[in-house]
């Protein structure tokens, strides 16, 4: 299985910090944001590695990450032309994915948990996705699932009266037809193409499984708040 880590968008919500810096190359105590997501991936095994940034700074993350050798990994990368969405820039990675079976990473995240039996329960899993929840205090802010014993029965994005604290995180496990879903996904409101949208397909054939987080989760890019609280944590782990 293939690795995708998504580190486009224009981080305005950390603004001015983001004016000249992509958000996922801010440091998050002692090393750059997006470090930590690549840790995660490599810790489970997942080796094969594309890294898609916004046009403005593909050049900065190629220098600084270069080949992955450092990191043990093999890195490709990718430009989002313009910031579509998270499920747009997901569509970039179909031909890197060999049509196959991916686990995408969202470049802002930063996990305590290590996914390693995660990723072998879904590879025995052989259809659907998986996504990872975990209990937040402001799920308004959040994709926050309703559950039913051990199935997700919807996925609302932000909404105004959420059915649970759970949020979904920032980590996403696709079987193949995920390449054909994207192709089907109509703009939200905000002119982008909803991974919510492509969580809930999988919700609705009933093939979508679900881990819950035990360790603290790390939203590095959702405010300055959050910033300074995932380097906070990064420093209490080291």
């Amino acid at each position: 299985m293939k690795g995708i880590i998504l580190a486009g968008g224009t981080g305005s919500r950390l603004d001015p910090l983001t004016r000249v810096v992509n958000k996922h190359l801010l440091p998050v105590y002692d090393r750059p944001m997006i470090y930590y997501p690549i840790q995660t991936l490599v810790s489970a095994g997942i080796k094969d590695i594309m890294i898609v940034s916004g046009k403005g700074h593909a050049g900065q993350f190629l220098e600084l990450l270069r080949s992955g050798k450092e990191f043990g990994a093999r890195f490709s990368y990718a430009v989002q032309e313009e910031a579509g969405g998270i499920a747009q820039a997901l569509s970039l990675c179909e031909d890197f994915s060999d049509r196959g079976s991916v686990i995408v990473m969202l470049g802002d995240n930063i996990l305590e948990d290590d996914i390693t039996s995660a990723v072998h329960d879904f590879q025995k899993q052989k259809i659907g996705a998986k996504i990872f929840l975990k209990e937040v205090d402001n799920p308004k802010s959040f994709g926050v699932a309703e559950v039913d014993g051990d199935k997700i029965k919807s996925i609302i994005e932000k909404p105004d009266a959420p059915k649970s604290n759970l949020a979904v995180i920032g980590v996403y496990m696709y079987d193949k037809q995920v390449w054909d879903v994207v192709k089907t996904l109509k703009p939200s409101g905000r002119g982008e193409l909803e991974i919510t949208d492509v969580n809930n397909f999988y919700v609705g054939k009933g093939e979508m499984t679900f881990e819950q987080l035990s360790g603290w989760w790390g939203d590095g890019g959702e405010s300055f708040d959050s910033l300074l609280k995932a380097g906070n944590l990064a420093a209490m782990k080291n």
